[in-house]
């Protein structure tokens, strides 16, 4: 089952002469029941490997690449263009679009003092109240951000069939 197979359809008249083209109504939006990406029984943690696509990992995981929405759809990717991991092309012609100098400072951190100390906390462009501060160059932000995109939810196989219904089954109810 292909993603917008399921999608009501509806006429479109693009160029307001009353001949309306059938399309599927793309503005229809369905999440996951919360419970349901909750349960960590049904998930699983998975690092992306580097070019690999939502496709090929439906492949991988499901046998099938039209499963590929099921992938998105469970990490709450809506575009998979920014939500999705770039390849070290990509992401090297993404740094050099958005900065004129990527190792630039793109804010300040600090750790956590109380608790896990791991933890760092972005207290922004100025470092004037923490002079310890440890500066983060644009190219770190956005390789954390990749990192950080790259580790998703697979949602386990024997609970595929349950969740391509349930998405049905919303799509039909409006």
């Amino acid at each position: 089952m292909t993603y917008f197979s399921k999608f009501p359809v509806l006429g479109y008249d693009s160029l307001g002469n009353k001949e309306f083209k059938v399309a599927p109504d793309i503005m229809r939006r369905v999440r996951a029941r919360t419970n349901a990406l909750l349960n960590t029984t049904m998930l699983f943690k998975y690092r992306v490997v580097a070019g690999e696509t939502p496709e090929s990992v439906a492949f991988d995981f499901y046998g099938d690449p039209r499963l590929h929405w099921v992938v998105l759809l469970t990490n709450d990717i809506i575009d998979r263009y920014h939500g999705w991991p770039l390849t070290e092309r990509q992401f090297q012609n993404f740094i050099n679009d958005k900065y004129s100098n990527p190792n630039a400072t793109h804010h300040y951190e600090i750790s956590q003092t109380s608790g896990d100390a791991t933890v760092k906390i972005n207290i922004g462009t100025d470092n004037t109240d923490y002079p310890s501060a440890t500066a983060i160059t644009n190219y770190e932000y956005e390789f954390d951000r990749q990192e950080k995109l790259g580790l998703i939810k697979i949602l386990k196989e024997e609970h595929l069939g349950q969740f391509v219904d349930e998405f049905n089954s919303l799509m039909q109810s409006g």
